[in-house]
């Protein structure tokens, strides 16, 4: 199966089912399940970003500290673009809260959603260029992070006014912007090599940076002994998953 092939499957497929996902439980999942999905998100992230990502960023970069150091930069980087959307928020006033101002809310959501979702193309993209197996297990962990922010963008949009079809729509578009983004790294690193174990570093980076700082944090409003030992469970199960799908993906590259 050729390359190319292999970068829009992923990011068209990856795209469109987290987007199916996320709709069947916004529709009707209750706050502890979405929860449940965080926490395996959790672990799936760490776990491709520490066991397939910066190992196979390492093998490929001629200096290790090159890699250590774009991971670090990577995650300043997150904390400083968070910080400013933290503070455009803030200084936006109520009547751009989601009691306000929906339709302006909306617009954000869908603009930031398609940023992101184009730049999970290009990290997806970046992986398969290294390898079949790499890129796999990339796009399963993009696509694991991607259903609970679609899930909150999705309950965002049906807050705003939208119905449920505008909102699926809207969020089905934003999704194509995967496609796109893993389009144009593959035409753009196809020449310059040499990126893709900064871009690794960086795909690493974000992956660190949204399961401590984002996604972590959010499970610490359960503090009761059943709700961690199920949380550590379900995040081990998500670096499980890497796990066994990096084993499959690698028997699928020998084929």
């Amino acid at each position: 199966m050729p390359l190319l092939a292999w970068i829009i499957a992923a990011t068209v497929v990856g795209g469109i089912l987290s987007v199916i996902a996320a709709a069947a439980f916004a529709l009707r999942a209750r706050p502890t399940q979405v929860s449940l999905l965080v926490s395996y998100a959790i672990g799936t992230l760490l776990g491709a970003a520490f066991l397939e990502i910066l190992p196979q960023a390492f093998e490929l970069s001629p200096r290790a500290e090159h890699v250590s150091g774009t991971v670090l930069i990577g995650i300043l980087l997150f904390f400083v673009l968070e910080k400013l959307m933290l503070w455009r928020h803030h200084h936006a006033g109520p009547h751009d809260s989601p009691h306000g101002d929906h339709g302006h809310i909306a617009t954000m959501v869908i603009v930031g959603d398609t940023f992101h979702n184009c730049v999970d193309g290009v990290i997806i993209a970046g992986a398969f260029l290294v390898s079949v197996e790499l890129g796999i297990i990339t796009a399963v962990a993009v696509i694991t992070h991607e259903i609970p922010q679609e899930v909150g963008d999705f309950l965002v949009l049906l807050h705003s006014g939208y119905s449920k079809l505008q909102a699926f729509a809207f969020n089905i578009l934003s999704s194509l912007a995967m496609l796109i983004g893993g389009m144009l790294a593959y035409y753009a690193l196809q020449s310059v090599q040499h990126w893709v174990p900064l871009l690794l570093g960086i795909a690493a980076a974000s992956m660190i940076y949204v399961s401590v700082a984002d996604l972590i944090p959010g499970l610490h409003q359960r503090r009761e002994l059943a709700a961690t030992l199920q949380q550590v469970s379900l995040i081990a199960a998500g670096v499980a998953t890497i796990w066994v799908v990096g084993s499959l993906a690698h028997l699928i590259a020998a084929v």
